[in-house]
């Protein structure tokens, strides 16, 4: 098993590519901290886990939140020890809408969660790794939408972006450590994100073939493999990169 004996904190662990990657750490022999601010989505999680044989910890947190990314990594050094994996995948749409015309709030919502947060869970996160002297791997999820404009989404394009640039400083940072930073950049995949955009509409097939040359949308289970693969030794040579995971979309 990839990751037998490690501990890996997975925010966003309620649903979709959190909830896929939680699942896909534990049967490679990971101990999982499934964080969610839905907190009957990460309890459902854990009972997925520990359903097959898995050990895992449901904590409610709001990634956006200091006191409360201070904690989640606090329960899970309690629990399971320090963290060797942490995926701070947690992550919202935000409101679309062109620059003159979204609000400073919703702007300011979408930077809390999916650039401060990510900001957040490395904070907290790095301290008992760097104790722990034992190296670790921290992974990021950005999106192609930090290397791609995307209309009416300024407020997210622009937290991705800075999760890509923040990944290059953490790597830089803490490669004396043996602490390897990363970030995936998933293009179209298929999550309950996904749905609300097109308001529960199926995909639109001229859609998909705009942002896939593949013609089809990515599975949660895609982004997750590639996060195992972070995660595991067999990405030991690799840190500071976005990998990019977009069925084409930046090439076409």
């Amino acid at each position: 098993m990839k990751l037998d004996g490690k501990v890996a904190i997975i925010t966003g662990a309620g649903s979709g590519m959190g909830r896929a990657t939680a699942r896909i750490f534990a049967r490679e022999g990971a101990k999982i901290a499934a964080v969610d601010v839905n907190e009957k989505g990460a309890a459902d999680t854990v009972a997925d886990i520990e359903g097959t044989g898995g050990q895992a910890l449901a904590i409610r947190a709001d990634v956006s939140l200091e006191k409360d990314a201070a904690q989640m990594v606090e329960a899970t050094v309690m629990r399971f020890g320090a963290p060797n994996v942490m995926f701070n995948n947690a992550g919202i749409e935000g409101e679309s809408a062109y620059v003159g015309k979204m609000s400073a709030e919703a702007f300011d919502r979408v930077i809390a969660i999916n650039l401060r947060g990510v900001f957040l869970g490395m904070k907290y996160a790095l301290p008992p790794m760097v104790e722990a002297g034992k190296g670790g791997s921290i992974i990021n999820q950005a999106s192609i939408a930090g290397l791609v404009a995307v209309r009416g989404g300024a407020a997210y394009c622009a937290a991705k972006a800075g999760v890509i640039a923040m990944t290059r400083v953490a790597a830089l940072e803490y490669a004396r450590y043996n602490i390897r930073v990363n970030c995936i950049c998933p293009g179209g995949i298929e999550t309950e994100m996904a749905k609300r955009i097109r308001r529960g509409a199926a995909p639109d097939p001229k859609a998909v073939s705009r942002i896939s040359v593949l013609n089809r949308m990515g599975e949660p289970e895609e982004i997750a493999n590639m996060a195992l693969f972070l995660a595991s030794n067999d990405s030991s040579f690799a840190t500071g990169a976005p990998f990019i995971v977009d069925g084409g979309w930046t090439i076409s």
